[in-house]
């Protein structure tokens, strides 16, 4: 009879939570029990979920010792409070907030990239959603042709600022519709039909800590620290799934054919590349998809030979977190399940 583990879900009422909760479902994952958490308004209430209606729990007071892995979907602020309660118990923590990723000791992890990286850490944390969905056919690049540059404009739907985020676009957009005004309280500006290039507060360089968190981690999950990578981060108007336009200047000379054929080869990603027949990378199309779709795969006219641009669009709520939380969360159960 196949093992299986104790796994408890903190935040498990919240969007990401809940997504955990569904890939967990739809990957098999080998759970024996499953433990619900969330903040103290909610614990006693029930939930119904694959394995049944489960009684929430309060976060805040977890037993670290009774579970195996404890997926983490709150807040940075939360998982550093909380993170200390689960060191030394056993458990292996996946963490979902940016509170650790950028500390030294602290894998980060993509497990179509840098597996190895797990080692015999007992926490794991999640990459930024921009980056988890440009990472893997930029490192198909990296590994083939070496990167040079990248350059990376994104367009993020409002699901990236959680469920208040798609509310006020609903919202925003009635009123829009129906001749009111337009309130905004969770973007900087009225969100429908607008967009908004500005995620997270401005740093000393001028760019965003969104736009920051793909140069620092990209460089950290592909161990190449020196990497020159630009970004700048836009919201726009759509409910789910994140879309980035990629520039790449490549050490070798690149030929976007073999690039193409190297990503259909690519576990996690979908190529969506007929423009012939307007079939490119969507939010339409990623939404609610575990692969990322990358299209529109052509030569750079600035850098040549050594160039190449492509579209990418992937849903940020499953691969830009519950996906790749729970697809490290299987490299670590087999790690205890062998051991066990």
């Amino acid at each position: 009879m196949m093992k299986k583990l104790k796994v408890g879900v903190l935040g498990a009422t919240g969007m990401v939570g809940r997504e955990v909760l569904n890939v967990l479902d739809k990957r098999d994952f080998p759970i024996e029990t499953l433990r619900v958490y969330a903040s103290e308004r909610s614990a006693g209430k029930e939930l119904e979920t694959r394995w049944g209606t489960l009684v929430i729990e309060n976060a805040d007071r977890c037993d670290y010792s009774e579970l195996d892995i404890a997926f983490f979907c709150i807040g940075s602020s939360w998982s550093k409070e909380n993170w200390p309660k689960a060191k030394g118990s056993g458990c292996i923590v996946i963490d979902n907030s940016s509170a650790f990723r950028y500390e030294d000791d602290v894998p980060l992890v993509i497990p179509e990239i840098n597996p190895g990286a797990i080692a015999n850490s007992d926490l794991i944390a999640n990459p930024n959603c921009t980056t988890a969905i440009a990472a893997i056919p930029l490192f198909t690049l990296h590994k083939r042709w070496g990167l040079k540059k990248v350059i990376i404009s994104t367009y993020q739907a409002t699901s990236g600022a959680g469920n208040r985020g798609m509310a006020e676009l609903e919202a925003s957009t009635r009123e829009y519709l129906e001749g009111k005004e337009i309130t905004n309280e969770v973007f900087q500006w009225p969100i429908a039909f607008n967009l908004i290039p500005h995620i997270d507060t401005f740093q000393d360089n001028l760019y965003t800590k969104e736009e920051m968190k793909v140069t620092w981690e990209t460089r950290k999950i592909f161990s190449a620290p020196d990497i020159p990578i630009s970004c700048t981060a836009v919201r726009i108007p759509t409910m789910r799934a994140h879309s980035e336009a990629i520039i790449a200047e490549t050490e070798k000379p690149i030929d976007p054919d073999e690039f193409r054929e190297l990503l259909e080869k690519t576990e996690g990603v979908q190529v969506k590349d007929d423009p012939g027949n307007n079939i490119y990378p969507m939010p339409l199309t990623a939404s609610e998809n575990f692969d990322v779709e990358v299209g529109r795969i052509r030569q750079n006219i600035v850098f040549g030979e050594n160039g190449v641009e492509f579209f990418v669009s992937g849903d940020q709520i499953l691969k830009g977190a519950a996906l790749n939380a729970v697809q490290i969360g299987e490299l670590v159960a087999k790690q205890k399940l062998s051991a066990q």
